[in-house]
């Protein structure tokens, strides 16, 4: 009887820190090895979910989902997806590519791939159509992770020095408030050269 109760307990502990979790949460197995082995918490996670508590992602990889009235289940974002992936290891994140030229508005294209630079582990997982990509770079690409400045100089890179026009950096500047343009000159050192003389351009009132 004592594997039974000690995978009940373990099930037990498993449960109280989902219902910990706020709705929307998204989380790797990793998370909960400080309750039990590895093969005991892939079976809670596993009847949580068949019980509809939780919903498995991706191998290793649930979410709590959060309900909407009309539209049901709803999808985790891609950022959400990704602070899972890197958790353990506490890494900053940097969208991407084609990624972060939507978030700022460059493009109204949800890419199906999902890049984020990160100084962690390189990681791929497939979440429904969508793919989430984990691109290990260096510490100085990530230098301006977290703030508009990276969006920025990611997304213009994403569309290349030649497709950079005048109606793109118009679009752009309506988006940026005083704080976001002096960022943008603080961190243009940080940009290859011709990044830079975009970001002091849409810097100025």
């Amino acid at each position: 009887m004592k594997p039974i109760k000690i995978a009940q307990n373990v099930d037990a502990k498993v449960l109280s820190r989902v219902y910990g979790l706020r709705r929307g949460s998204v989380f790797a197995t990793t998370r909960f090895l400080d309750l039990g082995g590895r093969a005991a918490i892939d079976k809670a996670l596993s009847r949580l979910a068949q019980r509809g508590i939780i919903r498995r992602l991706a191998r290793g990889l649930y979410d709590y989902p959060k309900t909407h009235p009309r539209l049901g289940l709803l999808a985790p974002s891609a950022d959400i997806i990704a602070d899972a992936l890197v958790h353990q290891e506490k890494a900053p994140l940097q969208p991407s590519g084609a990624y972060a030229a939507n978030l700022i508005g460059l493009s109204e294209q949800v890419p199906m791939k999902v890049v984020f630079l990160t100084t962690g582990t390189p990681r791929r997982v497939r979440v429904g159509r969508q793919e989430i990509i984990l691109k290990r770079t260096t510490p100085r690409q990530m230098a301006t992770a977290g703030r508009v400045s990276g969006l920025v100089i990611q997304a213009l890179r994403y569309l290349g020095q030649r497709q950079v026009d005048t109606k793109s950096l118009s679009s752009l500047r309506s988006r940026l408030n005083v704080q976001d343009r002096l960022q943008l000159m603080r961190d243009a050192r940080m940009a290859p050269a011709w990044i830079a003389r975009h970001l002091r351009e849409l810097a100025k009132e």
